[in-house]
């Protein structure tokens, strides 16, 4: 479904010149607007409101359509520089960051009880807040304050990114993109750079007995963003021609803070080649450690890394039918580890969700195993 005022309206990009006029577009047509915290005003806006009625209730641009859909999700809306916004999801948590409170009480509260909380929160603080307005809605709700957080545009990002590929890693294919109100992501293989960056361990891979999946492996990265507050801008090294690609490793990022630009985002980029390496000799590096109890292992490890709970079991399953008793490498582990990811697709997750369990994943090629492979049984 298209890019929307629907807070669930999600995107999907086939070509890099299409994702990267849609955010050229996103950047012109956005606004960015700094106001105080205590002249903000929030307002119920459920099925029921009088304002869904009346003509003239929200800000110009703002359709029917974008202010019904609000009434069905977060149901508020936002009042700033006297112009009425629909309020989306993505902007609820900022807006609660800006009145200081927060609490699991706070979704027992009717919305008009929740709007005069607010109202009277915001109204102690004379700091800025940077408000997003994007497609029809208030998008986010950030600090005004430019050490706290720093406008990255989206578009600038992905053209510093290509610059990067372009003169770093020639031949860099585009695969996908990616964009829901919430984050932006885009990925990239790299058939020239396969020699380089994963010949060793295409070779320990064929010793292995696993020539087939040697065969199958490319480098890619996956370029990851949010301006609503969702994500840093990062990159992370991949490896694609398994069921899923496997990020590796930790990421080259930048955050929206301390006043960052896109330059400070183009110069950690200069990293990424050597970080992909390093992961690379990590996951090798894996293939030496050998388990005794590998089910118990990969279980712990599903524990350590707070794995959703029943994709995890079933890749376990999956792991331990085809393992047995017999004893097997981390290297062996962490490919099934994988499965989590292939599992919560099937089952529907969001892409926000895919890429937070992706990043939990990477982070087991810097535990010691040793730790987890233990004859004792560990329930989950």
């Amino acid at each position: 479904m298209s890019i929307t005022y629907a807070d669930e309206s999600t995107m999907t990009f086939h070509t890099y010149p299409e994702m990267q006029h849609h955010h050229e577009q996103l950047s012109t047509n956005s606004q960015w607007i700094r106001c105080g915290i205590n002249s903000l005003k929030v307002v119920p806006l459920t099925s029921t409101s009088p304002l869904l009625s009346t003509p003239g209730s929200f800000a110009s641009g703002v359709s029917d359509d974008a202010a019904k859909d609000t009434a069905n999700h977060i149901q508020l809306a936002l009042s700033i520089c006297g112009q009425l916004y629909p309020l989306r999801d993505t902007a609820y948590k900022s807006l609660l960051d800006r009145a200081k409170i927060s609490g699991t009480a706070l979704n027992h509260l009717t919305k008009e009880e929740l709007a005069s909380i607010l109202n009277m929160c915001l109204s102690k603080f004379r700091s800025e807040a940077l408000v997003l307005i994007r497609d029809e809605k208030i998008t986010a709700v950030h600090s005004g304050d430019r050490r706290d957080y720093s406008v990255l545009p989206i578009d600038s990002l992905l053209l510093s990114l290509t610059g990067k590929l372009d003169s770093r890693f020639s031949g860099g294919q585009f695969v996908d993109g990616f964009r829901s109100h919430a984050i932006s992501s885009a990925s990239w293989t790299l058939p020239a750079n396969r020699d380089e960056l994963l010949g060793t361990y295409s070779k320990m891979l064929t010793a292995d007995g696993k020539k087939r999946m040697a065969d199958r492996l490319m480098p890619g990265i996956r370029f990851v963003t949010s301006d609503t507050g969702v994500a840093s801008a990062k990159v992370y090294a991949l490896i694609m021609g398994t069921q899923y690609p496997m990020q590796i490793g930790s990421c080259v990022s930048v955050e929206h803070r301390r006043e960052t630009t896109v330059a400070n985002f183009d110069k950690a980029l200069d990293q990424l080649f050597a970080q992909f390496t390093d992961s690379v000799q990590k996951l090798q590096n894996l293939m030496s450690i050998h388990l005794d109890y590998p089910v118990n292992t990969m279980t712990r490890i599903c524990k350590k890394l707070s794995l959703p709970k029943k994709a995890a079991l079933e890749a376990i399953s999956m792991f331990e039918v085809t393992i047995g008793d017999e004893p097997a490498t981390a290297h062996d582990v962490f490919l099934a580890l994988q499965e989590v990811l292939f599992n919560l697709k099937t089952q529907g997750a969001s892409e926000s969700k895919l890429l937070s369990v992706e990043e939990s994943l990477a982070r087991a090629l810097t535990l010691r195993w040793s730790d987890y492979d233990l004859a004792k049984a560990v329930s989950y």
